[in-house]
């Protein structure tokens, strides 16, 4: 598969292809998302860096055509239910609050949320090798989602990611396909400093 870099996306530094290459378009074709390829995605998923090795990220999918791809599409808001639910699958991405210490006392674990979007961009990353695209989403009525999801107590919700094959722009209502480019990054030297801030 080619990762070929999109108009905008050219590094200053040298990296691997599939940084660059990874963009967020809502436009997805009727192309379905088969199970196969779901397992593929969680299994990069399964190996992304983790603090103690906690693993604390759980994942809840559907595939679209499913009640479990309704339910979820249902609670995203403003116009993500208009093109995420043409994607090919959905992924609710939260996390375990807690873990057990070595005392076998539960505890906070504050790097849940880190290690979880270490989740979501590894997932991410392997959509693109598969000719899939990734899009992540904060727009979701919270109480809607976990009660779809039926999310157990000690967990909090993230994101919902939409995966699916890229469509035309053309797909899109105006609003949204007047947006339908990847993204520019700032410079490292805006968002990076040696030694200290």
């Amino acid at each position: 598969m080619s990762l070929d870099q999109p108009a905008g996306r050219q590094p200053d530094h040298p990296v691997a292809p599939q940084f660059p290459a990874r963009w967020s378009p809502r436009s997805f074709t009727d192309r379905a998302v088969t199970e196969a390829e779901v397992m593929s995605l969680l299994e990069a998923a399964r190996w992304a860096p983790s603090a103690s090795n906690h693993q604390p990220w759980r994942l809840v999918w559907a595939r679209r055509g499913e009640d479990g791809f309704a339910a979820i599409r249902d609670t995203l808001t403003g116009n993500n239910p208009v093109w995420a639910g043409k994607a090919g699958a959905l992924f609710v991405v939260a996390s375990k609050d807690t873990v057990t210490n070595r005392d076998g006392d539960e505890v906070a674990n504050r790097t849940a949320a880190f290690d979880t979007g270490a989740v979501w961009m590894s997932l991410a990353l392997q959509a693109r090798t598969m000719g899939l695209y990734a899009h992540a989403m904060g727009g979701f009525d919270k109480d809607k989602l976990a009660s779809a999801v039926a999310l157990p107590d000690g967990h909090t919700l993230h994101c919902v990611v939409a995966v699916g094959e890229q469509g035309p722009v053309e797909a899109l209502p105006d609003d949204l396909a007047a947006r339908e480019k990847p993204s520019t990054r700032k410079p490292v030297t805006e968002t990076a400093r040696h030694g200290r801030f």
